[in-house]
């Protein structure tokens, strides 16, 4: 239960490095280039970048391999250079425009070249974080989205089948495809380090998440008589959607006015006046809790995942999260619930759980 009152400042969402944008295919030899490839960049799938005269299509996330790569991420498009331009009428819709006002059913190419639909009225939020605003949209002559695999042909470590293992008795809200969904958000969570620093920081987030959820039972705080305590009133902006509207919810239980506003603040949604979506979006629920994770160091010095790839250790989750209710002696039997759960899912995952487990 997210129940601190500190908040680190939010730096502005950056989706690691430049976007290449998709230039539609018209033929194998009339192909435009598309932006070059950069290894500084992050890529994930469906989008083109060119390398060696030729395009190549991202299957699912990477950085820094070269195309053709030796992990059979990079798809081959051909060679390019001879189009410049979709044939008329083909995926002529307008670029989206942060601020836009853009009404249900509008379409638009976001930057990284693949295009979305709104599936709500919304003012110009980001397509790739709004799923609950956006939807993506299939435009003739785009080169088709490619759903990358579970389990590790994603990019994340953890696999679908092992997921379902973690949480047998998981309410339908939490979905895998939703998790995965959110990754792109914080492209360096699970993704830091060697393959056993990965695998711990994966276990260890949805260890705590299963602690705060009863194993991802629990989509809103169960305690209703907790709800009106929720509203910091003193905070410049208030309480606009109500004062018992800031309960806990969401993989990490996201609670406080001042946390939502900064969630939202980070991940462009409308979180503030708008609290609800952290239930009924999974994607969007899976977003606060990897901008908790991944940006809050709560009543602790240091983040939950920078405790993980700098070896600080398990304990150190803990007391990022809740620290103030239950490290130092003040909740052991909270303290080794995560702990049992943090052991449990990195044996799951095939690896070991380091040491400086508790608080």
């Amino acid at each position: 239960m997210l129940k601190v009152r500190t908040i680190a400042t939010v730096a502005a969402l950056v989706i690691g490095g430049a976007l290449a944008a998709i230039v539609p295919i018209t033929s194998a030899s009339a192909a435009a280039c598309a932006a070059p490839w950069q290894a500084s960049s992050v890529y994930t799938g469906g989008m083109t970048v060119s390398h060696g005269g030729r395009n190549w299509l991202a299957k699912w996330w990477t950085q820094g391999e070269a195309p053709p790569g030796t992990s059979g991420v990079w798809t081959d498009q051909g060679t390019c250079g001879g189009g410049t331009n979709p044939p008329p009428g083909t995926c002529n819709h307008p670029n989206w425009v942060a601020g836009q006002w853009y009404t249900t059913g509008s379409i638009v190419r976001y930057t990284n070249g693949l295009y979305y639909i709104a599936e709500h009225d919304n003012p110009g939020y980001d397509p790739t974080i709004s799923t609950w605003y956006w939807d993506p949209y299939t435009c003739s002559g785009q080169p088709p989205v490619t759903t990358p695999p579970p389990g590790g042909g994603n990019g994340f470590v953890v696999s679908e089948s092992q997921f379902n293992q973690m949480f047998p008795s998981r309410n339908s809200f939490y979905t895998y495809s939703g998790l995965v969904a959110a990754l792109s958000a914080y492209p360096a969570f699970a993704r830091t380090g060697s393959d056993t620093v990965r695998r711990q920081e994966a276990a260890a987030f949805l260890a705590n998440v299963s602690h705060e959820t009863g194993g991802l039972v629990h989509i809103v705080e169960q305690n209703t008589a907790n709800y009106p305590h929720y509203c910091d009133a003193s905070q410049p902006y208030g309480c606009p959607a109500g004062q018992a509207a800031y309960y806990g919810r969401g993989p990490v239980q996201l609670s406080w006015n001042f946390n939502y506003k900064a969630a939202g603040d980070a991940l462009g949604l409308p979180l503030l006046t708008n609290p609800w979506l952290v239930q009924q979006d999974a994607s969007v629920a899976w977003r606060t809790g990897l901008w908790y994770w991944n940006t809050q160091s709560g009543p602790g010095t240091m983040t939950p995942h920078n405790a993980m790839v700098n070896g600080a250790g398990f304990g150190e989750t803990i007391r990022s999260i809740n620290g103030a209710l239950e490290c130092n002696g003040r909740n052991p039997a909270q303290v080794q619930s995560r702990v049992n759960n943090y052991q449990r899912f990195v044996q799951i995952l095939g690896t070991t759980p380091g040491g400086n487990l508790t608080c």
